[in-house]
C-alpha cells in the first residue's frame, strides 16, 4: 500500500511519455504509487491541444481534477463533443467503475487522476485502443 508521505512541487514533477494504453501525444507523471499495482496511485496527465481519449471504462473508480486548461468529459459509449461538460481549472469529476465515458481537450490541459490500482482502461470500440495499433 502506501509507503510514506509524498510532497511534490509542480517544478519537480517528472514527466515521461504517456502509457501505451492512451493515445499518443500525452505526457504522464506518477506522483504516488504505481498505477499498475494494487494500492493507491496519483498521476498527472498533460495533453496537447485537440487530444481525445475515446469512450472507455475502468474496472475501478476514477477521480479526475483539472490542474490547468480546459478539459471536457462526457458520459456514454459514443463520443459526443456537444454533450460533454467543460471542466476548467479546479474542476472535478468521479467516474464509477465500469461507467462508459470519454474525454478531450481543445487547448492544452493538465489533469490529476487518482484511484486504487491496478489501473486499467477498456475501450468501448476495440479499434480505438492504441495498444491494438502498435506493431
Amino acid at each position: 500500500m502506501h509507503s510514506g508521505h509524498v510532497m511534490v512541487n509542480s517544478a519537480n514533477v517528472k514527466w515521461m511519455a504517456g502509457p501505451p494504453f492512451l493515445p499518443a501525444g500525452v505526457k504522464m507523471a506518477v506522483l504516488e504509487g504505481d498505477p499498475s499495482k494494487e494500492g493507491p496511485f496519483t498521476v498527472r496527465l498533460m495533453m496537447p491541444a485537440n487530444y481525445t481519449i475515446p469512450p472507455h471504462t475502468h474496472p475501478t473508480i476514477e477521480h479526475v481534477t483539472v490542474i490547468d486548461g480546459d478539459f471536457f468529459m462526457g458520459a456514454g459509449k459514443s463520443l459526443d463533443r456537444a454533450g460533454a461538460m467543460k471542466l476548467n481549472r479546479g474542476g472535478y469529476a468521479v467516474m464509477p467503475a465500469n461507467f462508459a465515458h470519454y474525454a478531450f481537450s481543445q487547448g492544452r490541459a493538465q489533469v490529476q487522476v487518482h484511484g486504487m490500482g491496478p489501473f486499467a482502461i477498456n475501450y468501448i470500440n476495440p479499434a480505438d485502443d492504441p495498444r491494438s495499433k502498435k506493431k
